[in-house]
C-alpha cells in the first residue's frame, strides 16, 4: 500500500508564493493498492493533478471515497480527466442521507448554472455507493468508513491491507464541547476509525489560540489533534486540512509546537506536504 498526498489545504484552494512548500489544494490522497487497484480519498482540487498524472497509463479504474459533500472536497472532481474518458470506470462512495441520492446531491454541483454540463452527459461509467455501515471489500484491502464530528454527514475512512493501515479523517473536531483528555477513548468521535492506526492523516486546522473562536466550525485545534491521536494510539501523525489563511512559515511555527504536545508518544507529528509519499512498514 502506498499513499500520496496531492492536496492537503483546508476549506479553499490557496495557490501563490506563501503556500508553495506544502501546497495550496484542496483534499485529495491517493492509494494504491497491493493488487493496483487505485483508491482516492476526496476530490478536492488536488484531484486534478491525479488526474493528469494518470494520463497516458491505460484505463483509468478506480474507487473514490468522498469523506463529505462541502465544496473543498468535492470541487475538482469535475477537472478531473478520467471523469471524460469513456473507458474509465469510476465507483463513488460517500455518506448516506435519507433525503437524497449521492448522485442527486452531487449533481447540485455538476450541472449549470454552477458547471457547465449536467452530470448525466460525463461519459465515463459511474457507479454510486452509499458507505456501508460495516467492513466492505475494495481490491485487496477492507475499509471502514466510520461518522465523525463535523457539520452535515460526514466520515472518516480507514484503509487496512497486509497488517497496514491508513485512517484518514481531514475535518473533525473532535473536542467539541469536551474535554478529550477526560473522555474514555470508545467514547470520542471517530476512534474506531484512528485506532491503532499506523498512518493518521487528521485535521489540524488551528493554533490554539485561534480554536475559540472557531469553535463548532468542523475543525480541530493542534493540541485537540495530538490528543485525538495519543487517546487513539495511532503510530504517525500527518497534520492535515491546512488552514488557507497559514502560510507555509505558520504551518511550520505549528510543527514546531507539536513535539511538546506529542511528549513521549512515539515519531513526532508532521505537516502533510503536497506530492509526498507515506510509506508502510
Amino acid at each position: 500500500m502506498r499513499a500520496t498526498v496531492w492536496g492537503c489545504r483546508g476549506s479553499l484552494a490557496t495557490p501563490g508564493a506563501e503556500t508553495i512548500r506544502y501546497g495550496g489544494n484542496t483534499s485529495c490522497v491517493a492509494v494504491r493498492l497491493d493488487d493496483g487497484t487505485l483508491v482516492i480519498l476526496d476530490a478536492g482540487t488536488g484531484i486534478r493533478n491525479l488526474g493528469l498524472y494518470l494520463a497516458g497509463r491505460g484505463a483509468c479504474r478506480a474507487h473514490l471515497l468522498l469523506t463529505h459533500l462541502h465544496l473543498d472536497h468535492l470541487e475538482g472532481l469535475g477537472f478531473f480527466g478520467p471523469l471524460w474518458e469513456p473507458e474509465t470506470e469510476l465507483d463513488i462512495w460517500g455518506p448516506p442521507s435519507t433525503v437524497q441520492s449521492l448522485s442527486d446531491r452531487i449533481a447540485r454541483y455538476l450541472s449549470p448554472p454552477l458547471f457547465p454540463i449536467q452530470l448525466s452527459d460525463i461519459p465515463s461509467r459511474i457507479r454510486w455507493h452509499d458507505v456501508p455501515l460495516e467492513r466492505w471489500p475494495i481490491g485487496s484491502a477492507t475499509v471502514l468508513a466510520g461518522p465523525v464530528s463535523h457539520p452535515g454527514p460526514t466520515v472518516g475512512f480507514r484503509i487496512e491491507e497486509d497488517g497496514h493501515s491508513l485512517a484518514y479523517i481531514p475535518d473533525h473536531e473532535p473536542a467539541l464541547g469536551l474535554d478529550l483528555e477526560a473522555l474514555p477513548p470508545e467514547w470520542i468521535s471517530g476512534y474506531n476509525v484512528a485506532a491503532d492506526a499506523e498512518v493518521l492523516l487528521h485535521d489540524a486546522q488551528y493554533r490554539e489560540d485561534e480554536y475559540p473562536s472557531r469553535v463548532g466550525w468542523g475543525h480541530s485545534s493542534i493540541a485537540d489533534a495530538v490528543t485525538f491521536a495519543r487517546k487513539s494510539s495511532a503510530r504517525r501523525l500527518v497534520m492535515f486540512h491546512h488552514d488557507p489563511l497559514h502560510s507555509d512559515d505558520d504551518l511550520e511555527a505549528l510543527l514546531g509546537r507539536a513535539p511538546d504536545l506529542w511528549d513521549d508518544a512515539g515519531e513526532s507529528p508532521e505537516l502533510a506536504r503536497e506530492r509526498t509519499e507515506l510509506s508502510f512498514g
